[in-house]
C-alpha cells in the first residue's frame, strides 16, 4: 500500500499534468524563449558535459537550448535507462543514433559512449522553493544524481514552465532536490534556499 506522501504525490501529478498541458498550449514559443535566456554561467561553471533529455508529452522541449549549448562548446549527453533499471548518461551527437527505450523515450544506443555530466537538465511536473522536484515516480533521476554526486559535484537543474512552481511538493527521504529551476520567463536559484538556515532566529 502506498504511503500517504506517495498518494499525495499521485494526486499532485494528475493536477500538474493538466497545468503543464495548459502552459504548453498557451506558450508555443517557450522552448526558444528558454534557449535565449538560459544563463551561460551555468555552462561556464559546470560544463562542458551537459545532460539533456528528449521531451515527451507536454514537457518543455530542451532541443533549442541543447543546440545552443552545443554551439557554445558543450558536449551533450542524454539519459539511457538500462535493462537493470539504472539510468546512465551517454554521448548524443546525431538524432538518427537514438533508439526507442522504455516509456516511449528516445535514448542513446547501448554502444554510445558513457560520460559523466556535472550539469544535468531534467524535466519535471512540479517544483517548489525548497527545490523539491515532482517527476513521474520512477526515481530514475534521484538515483542517477545520487550516484553522480558520489563521484564529484553535479548541478541539478529542472526545466519547466513558471506555472509548474507550486507552494509545496510532498517530499520523501530518497528525493534529490534541484539546485536550480529554469523557465521561459525566469531563473530560480534554489540552492540559495537550501543553504539558508531552516530555523533562523528572529
Amino acid at each position: 500500500m502506498a504511503s500517504p506522501t506517495a498518494q499525495q504525490k499521485d494526486l499532485l501529478r494528475a493536477h500538474m499534468k493538466e497545468i503543464r498541458a495548459e502552459s504548453a498550449a498557451r506558450d508555443p514559443d517557450a522552448a526558444d524563449k528558454l534557449a535565449k535566456r538560459f544563463p551561460l554561467k551555468l555552462l561556464d561553471r559546470f560544463g562542458p558535459v551537459v545532460a539533456g533529455y528528449r521531451a515527451i508529452n507536454d514537457e518543455l522541449d530542451p532541443l533549442p537550448l541543447l543546440n545552443w549549448l552545443r554551439r557554445k562548446g558543450a558536449k551533450i549527453v542524454l539519459p539511457r535507462v538500462e535493462s537493470s533499471g539504472e539510468m546512465t548518461f551517454r554521448l548524443h551527437e546525431k538524432p538518427e543514433d537514438l533508439v526507442k527505450g522504455p516509456f516511449g523515450l528516445l535514448q542513446p544506443a547501448s554502444d554510445a559512449i558513457e560520460i559523466r555530466p556535472k550539469l544535468v537538465l531534467a524535466p519535471l511536473l512540479a517544483f517548489d522553493a525548497r527545490g523539491t522536484r515532482l517527476g513521474y515516480g520512477k526515481g530514475h533521476y534521484d538515483r542517477a544524481i545520487k550516484g553522480l554526486r558520489e563521484e564529484g559535484p553535479c548541478f541539478f537543474v529542472g526545466l519547466g514552465y513558471a506555472q509548474q512552481q507550486v507552494d509545496a511538493v510532498p517530499s520523501e527521504p530518497h528525493d534529490i532536490a534541484l539546485d536550480w529551476a529554469e523557465t521561459p520567463h525566469n531563473s530560480v536559484p534554489l540552492f540559495l534556499a537550501k543553504a539558508a538556515p531552516q530555523n533562523p532566529e528572529n
